[in-house]
Order: C-alpha cells, then structure tokens, then sequence
C-alpha cells in the first residue's frame, strides 16, 4: 500500500539476432533486443527509454552491456550495467563487473567480476495538502 511499486520493463522485443548470426559492432537499441546469435561490441540502450535485452542459453556478448532489464541466459565477456532489473539465469556466464539496482540470481550462473549494488535516483513525488475548508 505504502511501498513504492517497481515499474514493468516492456516484454514486447522489436529486434533479434537469431542463432547463427554474428553481428561485428556496437548496437544501440531502443525497446526490446533478443540475442540468439553473437555480438562483438557493446551492447547500449538509449538513456532515456526503458529497454530490455535477452540474451538465450547459446548466446554471446563480447563488450560491455547497458540496459534497463536484462535477462541473460548466456555468456557476457564485458561490464554490465543494469540500472533497473538483472536476472541472471542458470545458464548465465558473466566475465565482467556487473552493476545492478535489483538483481536475481539463478542456482548455476556464474560471474568472474564484481558486483556493484547502485540505486537509481528517487523520483519527485507532489504530495498535495488537504484543505480544511
């Protein structure tokens, strides 16, 4: 009742690497991303927008992550910075450091690197007075 609610990512994904395709480069996505492929580069949202990225069992980052949302079920050899949500996954393997505002680790991912806990900024909130007349 009090508590502050989370805010939901998008489940919708506007874009996809399928399996088998490898993607030499940065990316920068706003939305939703599905990696099923290989990316070599960093993976960035845009900072304004929420964005969520997925990344399967068989997928692989090489390059620094930063996101929104993560779900990430495969290999990221680089940082990631998650400025809402990360869930790591059974099959997760991370060689980077890793910074989260909430975080949900699977039994069976690992990660080579720290962890870093960084909440986002508190948001402005109107309170309005009753009046007494």
């Amino acid at each position: 009742m009090f508590g502050k609610k989370p805010e939901k990512h998008s489940k919708r994904i506007d874009s996809l690497i399928g399996a088998g395709t490898r993607v030499n480069g940065d990316i920068h996505f706003r939305g939703g991303l599905r990696v099923d492929g290989e990316v070599i580069g960093n993976v960035r949202a845009d900072d304004n927008a929420p964005s969520t990225l997925v990344l399967s069992e068989h997928a692989r980052i090489e390059g620094a992550v930063t996101v929104t949302h993560a779900m990430i079920n495969g290999a990221v050899q680089g940082p990631i910075v998650s400025t809402e949500f990360l869930e790591l996954q059974p099959q997760a393997r991370i060689s980077g450091d890793v910074v989260y505002n909430r975080l949900e680790v699977h039994l069976g991912a690992i990660v080579k690197g720290q962890l870093e806990h960084q909440e986002t900024a508190p948001r402005a909130v109107e309170l309005k007075l009753a009046s007494g007349s």
